[in-house]
């Protein structure tokens, strides 16, 4: 019997303040609820702007411990109230002077399920990622959700097949990809490199991007975040480059095991001959 994940991806624009970006959040995930929507991911650093355009140690404020901090936990009564999985993108401080960007995974009754720390940190013009985060320490968790194995991998992780490959070790069918990438750098790799990893990997994709352009630098961050499936097709429109859009799919589980019949990828590998790739 075929089983089937109404999955929910939101990408906005950044509101210029802290608490009206959560109230944003919020209201998002009514929205996303009240179109049956069983799980949602939000975009990369969620309630801020996306500060790396710049180095400032006034950012650092932004940080709170995950899970004990507010907004973890404002989520959480949230996700109970409605019934939803949710994804929280956060800035993440473990203690002064060691921060994470970091994803909380929360389950639909509203418990908190673990993190994610994003692993590879950029550090290049308009994305000083290395002066805010250590490179996380997590592994590859995969989260046992209300609607199955999830697993999150951030922004500039996605140019690393190895994580990839890790979630879909660990059992993932779905993967989000929360991220803030712009216009001009990166939009030829954005529909291509996520929909090739659901390939590899056989599992969904939904990718999530920030729009527009903030105040701290000139990057116009494009949206069009999208849910892919283990055979590169996009699952319904791409979302607009430009506005602020809630994306709401349903998402066949049924086809992972077609496709894994289909393609014995995991059967196939050769780890014997994979250790050359973990030398520095």
């Amino acid at each position: 019997m075929s089983r089937v994940i109404r999955a929910a991806v939101f990408q906005t624009a950044w509101t210029g303040d802290k608490e009206s970006m959560i109230q944003v959040h919020e209201q998002a995930v009514r929205d996303a609820a009240a179109q049956g929507a069983q799980v949602l991911c939000f975009q990369e650093l969620f309630y801020g702007p996306y500060f790396c355009q710049v180095q400032d140690p006034a950012f650092y404020e932004y940080a709170e411990q995950i899970p004990e901090g507010p907004i973890v936990r404002r989520f959480q009564a949230l996700a109970k109230e409605l019934g939803i999985v949710l994804v929280l993108p956060m800035y993440e401080e473990e203690q002064p002077g060691v921060l994470y960007n970091t994803a909380a995974v929360i389950d639909a009754d509203g418990s908190y399920l673990g993190k994610y720390r994003k692993t590879h940190i950029p550090q290049v013009r308009g994305f000083w990622e290395k002066f805010y985060f250590r490179p996380g320490n997590s592994g590859w968790p995969v989260f046992e959700t209300a609607v199955g194995k999830v697993g999150v991998y951030i922004c500039y992780d996605r140019h690393f097949p190895e994580g990839w490959r890790a979630l879909g070790l660990a059992g993932a069918e779905l993967v989000f990809n929360p991220s803030a990438t712009s216009r001009g750098l990166s939009g030829y790799l954005w529909q291509l490199e996520q929909p090739a990893a659901a390939v590899a990997n056989e599992y969904f994709v939904g990718a999530i991007n920030r729009v527009g352009v903030e105040e701290y630098g000139d990057n116009d961050f494009y949206g069009t975040s999208y849910f892919v499936d283990p055979e590169a097709q996009f699952v319904g429109e791409v979302a607009s480059d430009k506005e602020p859009e809630l994306v709401v799919r349903d998402l066949d589980m049924a086809k992972l095991r077609e496709v894994r019949d289909r393609w014995q990828f995991y059967r196939d590998r050769a780890p014997g001959a994979y250790g050359p790739l973990t030398a520095p």
